[in-house]
């Protein structure tokens, strides 16, 4: 009992736990192959799904830039999803410690954390805003409805009525004004320049935007308590990593998907919901010629399944050794994408209502990013009956849908922590530095909530995980298949999954995906352009913290090769080089079970297992000095000459 007991606290469980049925004792699994689908597809499927995808598709051909999508989807998203997924559960380690394949390039790693750091300070806080919105539509009343509140401006006309209701007019006689809607429509069709009552609102009242990036104003309380809350809900969820955030998924991932589908119910039945659905579907083919369009699908399906985040090699390594990673790529991938092409339903429905409404074009309704999620969006919902019910379904679908990166974002921070130190206390500890890494980005994140906070958050946005992830990944390839060695990989992942990659993804990681990254590359590099909000034009000062953003997790590459060739063994430089790229003696397999093959009778991967071999080598220690006693007096261990 006594010796079962001390086994489990070996493997991490406290006395009088029962037995984890983990095959990692120390590190930990999924409950069960459900939850990791489901945290992967919380990880894919993000705001980006909803934001951008439909803007993409309508202003690249329609229907017409689903046939590129759909062939990058094929020829690269597909095939870099199976191989960070392949690569993490292999070694069971995080987005630093899967680098002992090739130690030159740990600086991969860190520059995953790098851009992992990044995207977790500014996405959380649009998870914030959202939340803001969401409290905010608990009302009769939406308050970015009319145009008589305080903050809004002479140019401010609402589609919603004369805007000259009270307050506290009930939302039945709002509606049944209909020479109201006509007037105002008409008066807003005429006007030169015209700013909606939710554009005031987000600007003027939500943000208060300042006139300058540098110009940082006062912090926006009401958008701190959210940030607090955002992070709390975060760290809740995360408190025992995947066992906990593994269990919260099941609502996180699946949830959104009730909102959009009762949204698409309720868009679809609105009139003019069709002309927008056409606006969004109708396929363009002469653009299928121009390289932006496949530029833009190459982008889209590399931004949006989360490739060189260092979030795929993270939940992969808590996957049981022989888990069929190649399946769960195929229905993770297809997945995320699926979603894009439903979200677009979802919302140009919504927006061909409106766009009804006005008498404009769909084309001067629609919006990306924060525009389209926090301006065009509420400004629909403001025409619907009982505007306040779809407005709390659709920023309760945003807040969940961001949560679900969000949680992956700041478990690989923490698994990569945890996983380079690896002793016994931090491992056993775990939840301390998650709440060290929640504390951290909360602080790092109260800059974005002052009047400045969005020219920040666009700026993290457009440069923090632009161009850098292209180079990590083509790093990535480059490194498993032609430093590592392609046939030593698929060996690695025949002996995991039990058979051979298919040739077409053999080809696809050798080939084809990296020539696509470099095209993704070369089209970002063109098609770059100063980032504007509204009309305000970033200075140049501001443009050049965005590079040194953008660049700061690539110099981790360089940066960490030059250390570990200097400090590698050697006696010239090309032996240093050779030394510095050689797989690290305990690569492969974590746990001593699955080291067959090639691994058999190598130094042990898996802790537990090392240490059950001192202990072994210990007890030979000590019966070889009983015997060698009973002969008569030997040497000790000590370094003091016999006598």
């Amino acid at each position: 009992m006594e010796e079962k007991q001390a086994m489990g606290m070996l493997n991490g469980t406290v006395p009088g736990e029962s037995v984890k049925k983990d095959e990692n004792l120390r590190r930990g699994n999924w409950g069960n192959q459900i939850e990791f689908v489901l945290t992967s597809v919380g990880y894919a499927v993000g705001l980006g799904n909803v934001w951008r995808f439909p803007y993409l598709c309508y202003r690249n051909g329609g229907g017409a830039f689903m046939f590129p999508y759909f062939i990058m989807l094929v020829f690269c998203g597909i095939p870099l999803f199976f191989l960070e997924l392949s690569f993490g559960q292999f070694a069971s380690l995080g987005c630093l410690g899967v680098w002992k394949v090739s130690p030159m390039f740990k600086g991969v790693g860190y520059g995953m954390m790098v851009v992992s750091t990044y995207i977790g300070i500014y996405y959380n806080v649009v998870i914030c805003i959202a939340f803001y919105y969401f409290f905010m539509s608990m009302t009769n009343l939406l308050p970015w409805t009319y145009c008589n509140n305080a903050w809004n401006t002479p140019d401010c006309s609402g589609v919603a009525g004369t805007g000259r209701l009270s307050a506290n007019a009930s939302l039945a006689n709002v509606t049944a004004t209909a020479t109201g809607m006509v007037s105002s429509i008409t008066e807003l069709v005429n006007r030169t320049k015209r700013t909606s009552p939710s554009e005031e609102y987000w600007r003027y009242y939500v943000l208060n935007v300042s006139d300058d990036i540098g110009n940082f104003g006062e912090v926006r309380l009401p958008i701190l308590g959210c940030l607090a809350i955002s992070w709390i809900v975060v760290f809740l969820c995360l408190i025992r990593g995947v066992k906990s955030s593994g269990k919260v998924v099941y609502f996180t991932a699946t949830f959104p998907y009730v909102v959009l589908t009762i949204l698409f119910i309720r868009g679809i039945t609105l009139e003019g919901a069709i002309n927008g659905i056409k606006y969004y579907l109708t396929p363009q083919w002469q653009k299928i010629l121009d390289a932006k369009v496949w530029g833009d699908a190459a982008s889209q399906i590399f931004y949006s399944l989360g490739c060189a985040w260092g979030g795929l090699i993270t939940m992969a390594s808590y996957n049981k050794f022989h888990n069929n990673c190649y399946r769960d790529s195929i229905i993770i991938s297809v997945t995320n994408c699926g979603t894009s092409v439903y979200a677009g339903f979802v919302i140009f429905s919504i927006l061909g209502f409106m766009a009804h409404h006005l008498g404009v074009d769909v084309s001067e309704v629609a919006d990306h990013g924060p525009g389209l999620a926090f301006v065009a969006y509420p400004e629909a919902l403001t025409l619907l009956p009982i505007s306040p019910l779809w407005s709390l379904l659709f920023f309760f679908m945003l807040i969940l849908l961001g949560l679900g990166t969000q949680f992956c974002l700041l478990e690989t921070l923490v698994t990569a922590i945890v996983d380079e130190i690896g002793s016994d206390w931090i491992i056993k500890n775990k939840t301390v530095v998650t709440l060290g890494v929640a504390i951290m980005g909360f602080l790092l994140g109260v800059p974005l909530t002052t009047r400045a906070g969005i020219y920040w958050l666009l700026l993290m946005d457009n440069y923090a995980a632009s161009f850098s992830l292209v180079i990590i990944s083509c790093i990535m390839c480059i490194c498993i298949m032609y430093v590592y060695g392609h046939k030593s990989y698929f060996k690695d992942v025949e002996m995991m999954l039990g058979f051979p990659p298919p040739i077409f993804f053999r080809i696809c990681w050798r080939f084809i995906s990296p020539v696509i990254i470099t095209f993704i590359l070369i089209f970002t590099v063109i098609q770059y352009k100063p980032i504007t909000y509204n009309e305000y034009v970033f200075p140049d000062w501001s443009l050049i913290i965005g590079f040194c953003m953008a660049v700061s997790s690539v110099i981790c590459i360089p940066l960490y090769g030059i250390y570990k060739v200097a400090t590698s063994e050697g006696a010239t430089m090309l032996e240093r080089i050779k030394y510095a790229v050689k797989p690290d003696r305990s690569w492969g397999p974590a746990l001593q079970e699955h080291r067959i093959g090639r691994y058999a009778g190598g130094p042990c991967g898996a802790v537990e297992t090392c240490t059950l071999k001192e202990e072994g080598k210990e007890k030979q220690e000590e019966i070889r000095l009983s015997i060698q006693g009973a002969a008569g007096p030997r040497c000790s261990s000590s370094s003091l000459p016999c006598a």
